[in-house]
């Protein structure tokens, strides 16, 4: 697997740990929280899918990060929706959050389509 969905996934998690940790400043918990879970899952992921058993299990892996990354543009959304994202800081993580997805669902497609060894 590419380092690039690995280095990014992990700079996206970092700007999610420092966003909900301002979230935190403003009093909002729950949103923030969700935020937090899934935003530091697709990362997580995509780790767990560096050491999958099977290809199968690192399509499964990635699967399970995609999904994470498109409940994450949910949580951005209703954040910024609710005004408590500025519209750049918005504006900035919604593109990570898209380059994610785009990321993610290429890997999937090609390994998919990959024959089996």
């Amino acid at each position: 697997m590419a380092n690039v969905v690995r280095e990014k996934s992990f700079a996206f998690a970092v700007r999610i740990v420092k966003v909900c940790r301002q979230l935190s400043e403003q009093r909002e918990w729950v949103l923030s929280k969700q935020l937090l879970r899934s935003g530091t899952a697709i990362g997580a992921m995509v780790r767990e899918a560096e050491q999958a058993e099977s290809k199968p299990d690192f399509i499964h892996k990635l699967a399970i990060a995609l999904k994470e990354a498109n409940e994450t543009e949910y949580w951005l959304l209703l954040l910024q929706s609710t005004d408590y994202l500025e519209a750049a800081q918005f504006e900035s993580l919604h593109r990570d959050t898209l380059e994610l997805l785009k990321l993610l669902t290429s890997i999937i497609k090609s390994s998919r389509q990959r024959p089996k060894p």
